[in-house]
């Protein structure tokens, strides 16, 4: 028995030297811990989250899916900083209020999709996933004659069928970084202090078109941001669009 716990510990200690040994390699190789750590999660599939980048400048969304009593008051607002930003649109929102998905296109700002029905894409086949898709893809073409390029998973849930099914569709997998969390109307200022407190060089801020305090919010926080110098621009033109990869944090790394 003795002799057995003996082999046991001496097996534990060839492998955690065969760690450190493979992890040396590595990294002498030009491979630093960030990475190590998307190497090691390199069959992990993972949105993007965020942007690596030394430029103050950041993205902020919003996501469409219930109501539009906001929705151009928001885009005054956006108007008179001269800032373009992302609209997620919903298929059934797309279905509701036709000529707000044109006049968010016509105010300049960009288009993504955020499903068509509303479901966690999570938790359905590849093929109820394509139609998810598609449908409200088709939709959007159809009003502001582009072809949506970023995708938004509603409630934020993932998993390896639904990225790979959304990069062979044509689009980039968005989530955010800081979560205005403005659909808990909780008043103006929390929304203010939330975003202010997390948000970074190349952070997504996701905010949604119909919360009660987000008119009143907005102004104080744009200038808040830029009070810190920070740019803002659309997601696209945050995010890389090839020679990338994502580490284990859902940051997009330039190669």
């Amino acid at each position: 028995m003795e002799i057995f716990f003996i082999k046991k510990r001496n097996a534990i200690i060839y492998f955690i030297i065969f760690l450190i040994v493979c992890i040396s390699v590595l990294y002498t190789q030009g491979m630093t811990p960030k990475v190590f750590q998307a190497f090691i999660n390199q069959n992990r599939k993972i949105p993007i989250y965020s942007v690596d980048t030394q430029e103050k400048k950041i993205a902020i969304s919003f996501d469409a899916a219930w109501g539009d009593e906001f929705t151009q008051e928001i885009l005054d607002i956006l108007k008179k900083y001269d800032i373009k930003s992302t609209f997620f649109l919903v298929g059934f929102w797309v279905d509701n209020y036709p000529h707000q998905v044109k006049k968010i296109h016509q105010y300049g700002h960009e288009i993504g999709n955020h499903s068509t029905t509303h479901p966690d894409l999570a938790k359905i086949s590849k093929e109820e996933i394509i139609h998810e898709l598609n449908v409200t893809g088709e939709k959007i073409e159809k009003i502001i004659g582009e072809k949506p390029i970023l995708f938004r998973p509603p409630f934020g849930s993932y998993n390896d069928t639904l990225i790979n099914t959304a990069e062979e569709l044509g689009y980039y997998t968005i989530q955010w970084d800081v979560d205005s969390l403005d659909w808990k109307e909780e008043g103006v200022e929390p929304i203010i202090q939330r975003v202010k407190s997390k948000v970074q060089n190349g952070s997504i801020v996701l905010f949604h078109n119909n919360a009660k305090y987000m008119t009143k919010a907005l102004p104080s926080l744009i200038e808040a941001l830029y009070e810190e110098n920070y740019k803002i621009v659309p997601v696209s033109e945050l995010i890389y669009k090839k020679d990338y990869f994502i580490d284990h944090r859902g940051k997009q790394i330039k190669k």
